[in-house]
Parts: C-alpha cells; sequence; structure tokens
C-alpha cells in the first residue's frame, strides 16, 4: 500500500496493523459483479488513478465491493469475507520518495 506522507508519523507502522486486522476480523463480505463500463464509472472514486483505469475496449467493468469499506475496479481473484485472510502484519515501511511511503504487508503465521 502507498501513502501520501512527508514522514512516518511515531506509532504509525503499529495503528495501521492495527486497523487492518480491526477491519479483516469485522467480517465483512466481499460480493464481485460485472457492470456496464458507465454504470461502473458513474461509481465515485471507483478508479482512483488514471493508470488503474480498464482498457478502453473493455465494455464491462468488474467491481469488487469489501462491503461497508471500500468499491473498486479490480479483476483479481478475491476471498468471500474479509475473516478468510487472517492476522495480518505491517513488515516494512519505506521511502518511495517525497512524501511517497509504501507499506509491505503479509499475512501473519
Amino acid at each position: 500500500m502507498d501513502f501520501n506522507l512527508p514522514e512516518v508519523p511515531p506509532g504509525f507502522k503499529q495503528a495501521l496493523e492495527d486497523a487492518l486486522n480491526a477491519e479483516v476480523a469485522a467480517d465483512r463480505r466481499i460480493v464481485a459483479r460485472v457492470l456496464s463500463r458507465a454504470e461502473a464509472l458513474a461509481i465515485p472514486d471507483l478508479v482512483r488513478t488514471q493508470d488503474a483505469l480498464p482498457p478502453l475496449d473493455n465494455p464491462e467493468i468488474r467491481v469488487v465491493d469489501i462491503v461497508g469499506l471500500d468499491v473498486q475496479a479490480d479483476g483479481g481473484t478475491h476471498v468471500a469475507s474479509t475473516a478468510q485472510v487472517g492476522r495480518v502484519q505491517v513488515v516494512k515501511v519505506e521511502s518511495k520518495g517525497w512524501q511517497n511511503r509504501r507499506v509491505r504487508i503479509k499475512l501473519a503465521a
């Protein structure tokens, strides 16, 4: 995950890990559906960056909804609920340039 942060605040790594695990434990249902391009792009913030825009020749877009948390255009494989992920661990926060911090997470053993 990338964050727009000039510097990493004290306690950021643990606070983020706690927040992630709270969302995982919330057992949010995950729903995938295919919408027409027009329907999908009418959803606010569905595509947040230009490089994430599905190819223009696709008349339909697969939308993944983590119910109550986030909705994104996404063609990947997904679990049926967040609880299926198990605990996660924030393993590293690294600088990827001015105000860009990349967070690396892994599934906890």
